[in-house]
């Protein structure tokens, strides 16, 4: 299955959540903590995914950026953004120095 069939399925999925009871779902149930909840667990995830390389361990960092590649999916679906903006911008920013991008922006 390619990269993009996976994420498009996935996000399916983590849309098909919104609404539903938090009782019964793991991701309706980061939807009713609101951005806060999720962004914690975003964080959680990260330092995770921190750690796991750190301690050069490939399995667990697998592992790990999955946990943090999936909060930050339900993050998006939770805002009404797609992955597919995210995609977009990855393919926007091809080609261009990183440092140049990131002089570009206006922060």
């Amino acid at each position: 299955m390619s990269a993009e069939t996976v994420l498009d399925a996935l996000f399916a999925q983590l849309l098909s959540r919104i609404g539903s009871d938090p009782a019964s779902s793991y991701t309706a149930s980061l939807y009713a903590k609101g951005v806060d909840g999720i962004a914690k667990k975003i964080g959680e995830e990260a330092t995770e995914t921190v750690i796991a390389a750190k301690n050069d361990d490939d399995a667990a960092l697998v592992y790990e950026t999955a946990d943090l590649w999936f909060h930050t999916l339900v993050l998006l679906a939770h805002r009404g953004l797609s992955h597919q903006a995210v995609l977009d911008e990855l393919a926007r920013r091809m080609g261009t120095s990183g440092h140049a991008e990131k002089a570009a922006r206006s922060n």
